[in-house]
Order: structure tokens, then C-alpha cells, then sequence
């Protein structure tokens, strides 16, 4: 039987609740929901992204390869997840792992930006990434520890919200919705290859505005700076920095919100002064002295975690906050990271 989610339903998305209606159950029956719900992706996105992001994921509920270039994806190879858990077992790795998977650390990143106006001069971000918030039921209790301990005045996700690459997102949207009244507005995020388009509606219900290919502008004191975002570039490869870039004055600083590195190089051509992205998890599971054995990432290793940079676009890699594949991480240490934006 196909579930229904009434309580992040379009009608809180679109404003249906505002004229009085509870739940989108009230004006329309589920197959007409539905055909609602795209109907409004696609006058956002367009068709033709939509058919590409939809018809992706529709090949990969029978599929487990990627589109294109992407053929191998360790997280979708399940007898790999069970051949590395009994070889942690037998390392005896296997209960620190876990341990070390919920010891999210706070980092800090100081960003010198030319341009910046001065209203801005200490504006800190909150970066989450990875949360991956259906791996393991306790993630999202570490995560509000973490987040009510810290000061900012905007949070970004990017990307990966789901453990698995397909199948239900129910129990991701209802994880989000214990971590949300615990982090500060406003909220902007990307999807990852992990998400599926079909849950920004419940996300932006509760406050988490999807930037798909699409900007912002941040506003403080009369003065801006913008944030743009793309969809995801690993595996949909359904990126427009194009589109993302339109709205954006040619001398205004700028920050992109991408789930993976992999695009760092358009980035920085695009005119980006900051990137801020995921994906990797730094390795994850690394040898001692954080080297990871793999990143999954087509980018050179040195922009697979922490900051960077490439010509004049700084850069940061967040590790995540979350597991995939196998609910450990060895010398790789889950985080969330505080920007700290300065004038130059």
C-alpha cells in the first residue's frame, strides 16, 4: 500500500494551510496530490530537470549503477556492508567505530572575503552535511547536543539526508523534524545523491528552503551577500550553475551550496568566492593520521575534506555528520563547522 505523509503534504508547502486547510488529504486525493506536487517542481526546476532527476530515480529502484560516468557505488553494494562489518568485528574495531560515529565534533573555519560587506564581519554559518539521519537512531539526539551548544546566524546543509539511494523517505523527513526546532533560522540546503526531489516539500514545510540551482540573497543592514545552490553533481549530475548564478549582481560575493567537490573547478569560473560542500566523509573509515582509503570523488584528495582552494575561490569539504554504508568512523571524526565570515 503506498503511504501518504499529510503532515508535511503540499499544502503546507505551497500555502494551502495559511487559507485554513490542515492537510492536503482535505482538497485532494492522493494520486492527485501527487501529480500536484510535481506540477510545482516542474514550474520551479523545469521540465527537463525534473524528468532527469525523476527518471534517474526511478531507474535506480531496479538499477543500483548510476547514469553516465558513476558505475561503481560501494553504499549500494550490500554484501560489501556485510563482509566490512565482520571484518571490523574481527579487528576489533567494530563497538569504537560505533562509538566514534557519534562523537561529532564542532569545527572552525575563518573566511577572509573581498567585497564582503562590513555589516557581515563576524556573520558565522552553521554547515551540516551527511547527517545520512536514518543510519542510526541516536544521530539525531548527538546532533542537537552539538548544535545547541554553538552560535550562528545561518545554517546550510549539504546534502545526503538519507541513508539509503532510493526506496521511502518517511523516516528521514520525521528525523528532520526532531532536529529542526533545535536549529537557529534561517535554513538553506542541497540535495545528494542519496535525496530524492520528492522530499522538498516536507522539508521546506518545515523551514528548510531546497535550493535547486537557485540563489538567495542574505541580507543584514541594507547590504547583501548571496548564497546559491545546486542539485546534486555526483550522481544526478543535474547541476546548473548557470541557472544558479542568474539572479546574482556580477559584484556581489557569493557563496555556493553543492553536495560534492567534483564541480570545484566550473565553480571557480562561475565567479563563486566560497564552496561549501560534502559528499565524501572524509574517507570515513581511514588508516591512522585521518589517510583515507577511499573518497568516492572524482577531485584531487587534497579538497576531499577541510578547507581549500582553487585560484581565488576558497573552499570546505565537510566530512559529515553522519555514516553510510556501515555505522563506524576510524580516525575520521564526524563534525559540524562554523564559518566565520570576514572582511579581507
Amino acid at each position: 500500500m503506498k503511504q501518504r505523509n499529510d503532515k508535511y503534504a503540499p499544502s503546507a508547502w505551497a500555502g494551502v494551510v495559511a487559507n485554513g486547510v490542515s492537510s492536503a488529504e482535505e482538497i485532494l486525493p492522493l494520486e492527485q496530490e501527487e501529480t500536484w506536487v510535481l506540477k510545482q517542481l516542474e514550474q520551479r526546476v523545469g521540465p527537463l530537470h525534473l524528468k532527469q532527476r525523476l527518471g534517474i530515480e526511478g531507474d535506480h529502484e531496479t538499477h543500483v549503477f548510476s547514469q553516465g560516468r558513476n558505475f561503481f557505488h560501494i553504499e549500494n553494494w550490500y554484501s560489501v556492508h556485510s563482509f566490512i562489518r565482520m571484518t571490523l568485528r574481527c579487528l576489533a574495531l567494530h563497538r569504537r567505530g560505533k562509538r566514534n560515529a557519534l562523537a561529532i565534533q564542532v569545527r572552525h573555519n575563518e573566511i577572509s572575503l573581498r567585497g564582503l560587506p562590513p555589516s557581515f564581519e563576524g556573520y558565522t554559518l552553521l554547515h551540516l552535511s551527511d547527517l545520512h539521519l536514518d543510519m542510526n537512531g541516536q544521530l539525531p539526539h548527538a546532533l542537537i547536543e552539538q548544535v545547541q551548544k554553538v552560535e550562528y546566524d545561518l545554517c546550510v546543509i549539504t546534502g545526503d539526508l538519507r541513508a539509503k539511494t532510493y526506496g521511502p523517505y518517511q523516516s528521514v523527513i520525521e528525523a528532520m523534524e526532531q532536529l529542526r526546532p533545535h536549529l537557529k533560522v534561517p535554513i538553506y540546503g542541497v540535495l545528494g545523491n542519496h535525496d530524492t526531489i520528492r522530499m522538498v516539500p516536507g522539508l521546506e514545510a518545515m523551514g528548510v528552503r531546497v535550493l535547486l540551482n537557485e540563489s538567495v540573497a542574505i541580507e543584514r543592514d541594507g547590504a547583501a551577500f548571496y548564497l546559491a545552490g545546486v542539485d546534486d553533481p555526483h550522481y544526478y549530475c543535474a547541476d546548473n550553475l548557470e541557472k544558479a548564478c542568474a539572479e546574482i549582481p556580477e559584484s556581489a560575493s557569493r557563496i555556493l551550496l553543492a553536495h560534492s567537490p567534483e564541480i570545484y573547478k566550473r565553480a571557480a569560473h562561475c565567479g563563486f568566492d566560497v564552496m561549501f560542500c560534502g559528499h565524501t566523509h572524509g574517507g570515513q573509515i581511514c588508516l591512522p593520521g585521518g589517510i583515507p582509503i577511499m573518497v568516492n570523488a572524482r577531485c584531487p584528495r587534497r579538497i576531499c575534506a577541510g578547507p581549500w582552494r582553487y585560484h581565488q575561490m576558497q573552499g570546505y569539504t565537510s566530512v559529515g555528520s553522519g555514516v553510510c554504508v556501515v555505522d563506524v568512523r576510524l580516525n575520521c571524526p564526524p563534525e559540524i563547522t562554523l564559518h566565520r565570515l570576514c572582511c579581507a
